[in-house]
Order: structure tokens, then sequence, then C-alpha cells
């Protein structure tokens, strides 16, 4: 079993605007997932938790907690 994401658009009735070519003789599972329209879902960021907002102090260089080639860096 492998997974393949697959972006699908639908038309104003709800019917999709291009059927993708699936593999043949084989059964699918498909999971939907709607993409919300509002670009403030895309531009959130990560926020720390109310309770250590604040409170929290970096002490020393965090670039060297971790050998740089576990970092994963293209190259």
């Amino acid at each position: 079993m492998y997974a393949e994401r697959l972006i699908l658009e639908t038309d104003l009735s709800g019917k999709l605007k291009q059927v993708p070519k699936l593999p043949p003789n084989k059964q699918l599972e498909a999971i939907f997932l709607v993409i919300e329209d509002s670009s403030e879902a895309a531009v959130a960021g990560r926020s720390p938790h109310p309770d250590i907002v604040g409170k929290t102090k970096i002490i020393g260089d965090v670039f060297d907690s971790v050998p740089e080639p576990s970092w994963d860096f293209p190259k």
C-alpha cells in the first residue's frame, strides 16, 4: 500500500472539474479533506502555550544542541 496525494477541484455544482487517472484493477480508499479558503489559516503560525509565554529564556547557542548533519538541510 502506498499513499498518493491528489488535490481535486469542483465546480459550482460540486462535480469534479477533472477526473484523475487511477491505476487499473485496484481498490482505492479515499478520505476527503476540504481545504479552507481562508488565507488566515495558511498564515497562522505556531505559538507557545499561554502558561509559558514570556517565561522561557534561551541560554547559549541552540544550533550547537544537535550536530549539523542531523538537521537535514538541503545541500
